[in-house]
């Protein structure tokens, strides 16, 4: 489709009464001269092609019949008559008549190139001014009024309409007669564009990858079939720029973030070594004194199992810390897998607790290839959170069972359940649950680490789904030894 042209100026009507004036001055001097018919027909062209030149082709072609005219009433025998005797004449008059309409449309058809030409090379720097706006403007300020100011006044618009489909917020420039908001967050819900052309309204989904993020509206836009497209276009655009460095923000944010959590965690653990290690001294040099009474011996052993626990707690902190930054690169030793988990099982059974801790071997012991100190940081992970997100006085059970190619270590408690909507980002870097903030408080690394070191080992670290009906389950799978090891 061609862009619509605008209608003929006033001017040209004056061309045209200049033409007819210049045919009829023309014809006194060539009559007053006595000049022949051969001799005036080309001064009669060159008058017509100029008329062309200036003027449109109608108006053009009503002085070729005029020439014409003029050429057979005063030049052709019998004079003062339009009737012509010599068929010779009579070719020359049509000759004279096709060929001057031929030019004039020629020339109609040239000028009406170059002036679509020129419409379509300032459409085309008006992009380009918009374009070169919508860059000029930082990306976190490229919405709302700021993204519509390069689009105000373009192509005739009276009004600009923008609806973010992210934050459901219109913004308008201009003032709009036919209601441009509640037009374009129409289209943006119902995901349809619209025109209407009695309001002179355009309204345009924003399309990014397929989906709709949004939609703009103009109000007396010039040639809407053919502006509002790049247009559109450019606002998309824009927007997923904006959008793109907001992620960007967001993400690099998170890194910094979770660099200073581990930062402070480890820092934290190393901070409490020292002066758990000094409670740890302080209460045995105590108790080996021999003079304490028995309640006062007690509350001895009470400080330094305490201060014991709590050291083996931050030494997991710290270890846990690591591995989240670093690759796990285990020590792999054959390993009987049954002997480490029935000694941390012991270990959690001697801790003070109201759990119902028990182990229970189905199968045959088994050995396989494991760093036994990275698995113990694991399964302590997985006791640790059983312990923390159960019911006080229920059961805590571990089952390991044994299989030709995995052996499977099954940790359950019937505590809060965990929503299906969380359930696919539990083992995510510091993400926690609503229902275990509510519970007790944590870093959000302990899955996230437990999972690298099985995956370490060749093996898996997840959910047991088919056991949500009965609590909380996780299952950790290790791939059996096959043979000697090397």
């Amino acid at each position: 489709m061609q862009p619509t042209l605008r209608r003929v100026p006033r001017h040209s009507y004056s061309m045209a009464l200049l033409g007819i004036v210049a045919i009829a001055v023309l014809t006194a001097g060539c009559f007053a001269l006595h000049l022949d018919f051969a001799t005036a027909i080309p001064l009669y062209m060159l008058a017509v092609v100029l008329q062309s030149l200036w003027g449109s082709f109608a108006w053009s072609a009503l002085v070729s019949v005029l020439a014409v005219g003029c050429l057979d009433y005063f030049f052709t025998t019998p004079l003062f008559t339009l009737y012509v005797a010599a068929p010779l004449n009579v070719v020359a008059l049509g000759s004279f008549l096709m060929t001057s309409l031929v030019i004039t449309r020629l020339v109609t058809r040239v000028r009406t190139e170059a002036r679509v030409s020129a419409l379509q090379k300032d459409r085309i720097d008006s992009l380009y001014h918009i374009a070169q706006q919508l860059l000029a403007l930082e990306p976190e300020a490229a919405v709302g009024d700021k993204l519509l100011q390069p689009f105000a006044g373009v192509f005739g618009t009276r009004a600009v309409c923008i609806y973010d489909g992210d934050n459901s917020e219109s913004y308008m420039l201009g003032r709009s007669r036919a209601h441009l908001p509640e037009r374009t967050r129409s289209a943006f819900i119902q995901q349809q564009d619209g025109d209407d052309p009695a309001n002179h309204v355009t309204v345009r989904c924003l399309r990014v990858g397929g989906k709709t993020t949004g939609a703009m509206g103009f109000e007396g836009l010039e040639d809407p079939q053919l502006t509002a497209g790049p247009l559109i276009s450019l606002a998309a655009a824009s927007q997923e720029r904006t959008r793109a460095f907001q992620k960007a923000s967001e993400a690099a944010a998170a890194i910094q973030t979770e660099a200073y959590r581990s930062a402070i965690l480890d820092a934290l653990a190393h901070e409490f070594k020292t002066p758990l290690a000094t409670i740890l001294a302080a209460a045995g040099g105590i108790r080996e004194t021999g003079a304490l009474g028995a309640e006062q011996m007690e509350m001895a052993e009470t400080v330094e199992a305490e201060a014991a626990r709590l050291g083996s707690l931050t030494s997991r902190l710290l270890k846990v810390a690591r591995l989240d930054r670093e690759d796990v690169h285990p020590q792999r030793e054959s390993t009987d897998v049954a002997a480490v988990v029935s000694d941390i099982v012991e270990q959690y059974k001697r801790l003070p607790s109201d759990r119902q801790i028990s182990f229970v071997l189905r199968g045959e012991r088994v050995e396989t290839l494991a760093d036994a100190e990275l698995l113990r940081l694991a399964l302590s992970q997985l006791l640790d959170n059983a312990c923390k997100y159960s019911v006080p006085d229920s059961e805590i059970k571990i089952e390991m069972e044994s299989q030709p190619d995995m052996v499977y270590i099954r940790v359950s408690n019937n505590g809060s359940s965990i929503a299906p909507a969380e359930q696919n980002r539990i083992f995510e870097r510091f993400y926690r649950g609503a229902e275990a903030r509510r519970f007790t408080t944590g870093s959000g690394l302990g899955l996230h680490v437990a999972r690298k070191i099985a995956l370490a080992h060749g093996g898996m670290l997840d959910l047991d789904i088919e056991r949500l009906n009965e609590g909380v389950t996780f299952y950790l799978a290790l791939p059996r030894t096959k043979g000697e090891p090397e």
